[in-house]
């Protein structure tokens, strides 16, 4: 008797131990199989399951690139005036062209050595994504401080938008595309571990390639600034609270979601066609986002609409991304979406806004009108 149980039990252990070798060889396979796998928009493994609360894509650091001072100033031809192309909370901003044919922004500002700098440049320079624009390395030489970033060279959307000169007319699905494109770059910055806050999102930092595509610029830029309190122009820095969340108006408490304030925002000029700051400056002297609430408390949101979009969109298309821009800019924190159910929500509606489109040519011209296209889930 004995014996019959020590057999039943030595049978039974066996076969735990058999399936606990099945289940390991299991886990191997699918943790082998996801370190493996890439996407083409960040080369990271399986990003696409990682973007959530609990979960984060795990960056890896690498060296960033140094230049020299004298590469970059024959770039530029000695920063000439000729080369600048603009001038940022970090510094000047100069056009330049390497020896290798490649073209690059350049932002220089002066500033002592520090080994903080190199650090922040290593870790921003190892984030790479489709719709982020890339910094590609640093100088730090003759008490001046460079970044090196790639060239974009349609510039920013807002010049597109209402900047100087001839405007194009973007047509809804082209704003949507681009919309879906810069969300989908705040997504991954959300998305790393640990997370990165854009904490200076705006329309100016939304650019263009030559395909139109978004990349979002100067991620992590409030890294550098907080550091040596560096707040740029006054003008701009009051440009810019527009684009600010209440909370961190009042409590400078930056997060995912004052990040998603601050897309609705640029929302809300990418249908408009209208600078927040215009509004301000006007007659009206009203917040972007009260001036669109006090359209739809009248019934009349249709004034809010680009008039260049003319009828290319459908009413149901704008319906939704209206109802999904106001929730954006809710001034409770905790009722604004993350910025991976802005992507999935852009990509649905742009999807949609396509196929309809396409088959009718160009979309319907009626839009529903006051509370009927606000009807914003909470």
């Amino acid at each position: 008797m004995s014996r019959t149980l020590a057999a039943i039990v030595g049978g039974a252990a066996g076969a735990v131990a058999l399936v606990g070798i099945v289940v390991a060889i299991l886990w191997f396979c699918i943790f082998h199989k996801r370190s493996i796998s890439k996407t083409s928009e960040t080369g990271s493994s399986d990003p696409s399951v990682q973007v959530g609360k609990n979960a984060g894509i795990e960056l890896t650091l690498r060296d960033a690139r140094r230049f020299q001072i004298e590469e970059l100033s024959l770039a530029t031809k000695g920063f000439s005036d000729k080369s600048l192309i603009g001038q940022g909370k970090f510094g000047e901003v100069y056009k330049g062209l390497l020896h290798d044919g490649m073209l690059v922004a350049i932002k220089r500002r002066s500033a002592v050595p520090s080994q903080d700098f190199i650090d922040e440049v290593r870790y921003l320079s190892s984030i790479q994504h489709r719709n982020l624009v890339t910094l590609l390395g640093y100088c730090q030489e003759n008490d001046q401080q460079i970044l090196v970033y790639e060239y974009i060279p349609n510039g920013s959307v807002s010049i597109h938008l209402y900047g100087g000169g001839t405007q194009e007319k973007l047509e809804f699905k082209h704003r949507l595309s681009i919309a879906l494109g810069a969300a989908k770059g705040l997504a991954h910055l959300h998305s790393l571990s640990p997370r990165l806050i854009h904490k200076d999102f705006k329309t100016a930092n939304v650019l263009v390639d030559e395909n139109f595509i978004a990349k979002v610029a100067d991620a992590g830029l409030r890294n550098f600034l907080g550091r040596f309190e560096v707040a740029g122009p006054s003008s701009q820095v009051a440009a810019d609270e527009i684009f600010l969340a209440p909370e961190v108006r009042e409590f400078r408490r930056f997060s995912e979601k004052s990040d998603a304030y601050s897309f609705g925002i640029f929302l809300l000029e990418l249908v408009s066609g209208r600078e927040a700051t215009d509004l301000l400056s006007s007659d009206l002297n009203v917040n972007i986002v009260e001036w669109v609430e006090n359209y739809k408390d009248s019934g009349n949101i249709s004034a809010v609409i680009d008039q260049r979009l003319g009828n290319s969109f459908t009413t149901e298309g704008m319906e939704e991304f209206m109802q999904l821009t106001v929730r954006c800019v809710d001034p409770s924190s905790e009722r604004r979406p993350a910025m991976s159910y802005v992507v999935m929500e852009l990509d649905r509606i742009l999807e949609k806004e396509m196929s309809l489109t396409t088959i009718m040519g160009e979309g319907t011209p009626v839009v529903t009108l006051g509370s009927q296209l606000f009807r914003a889930s909470k």
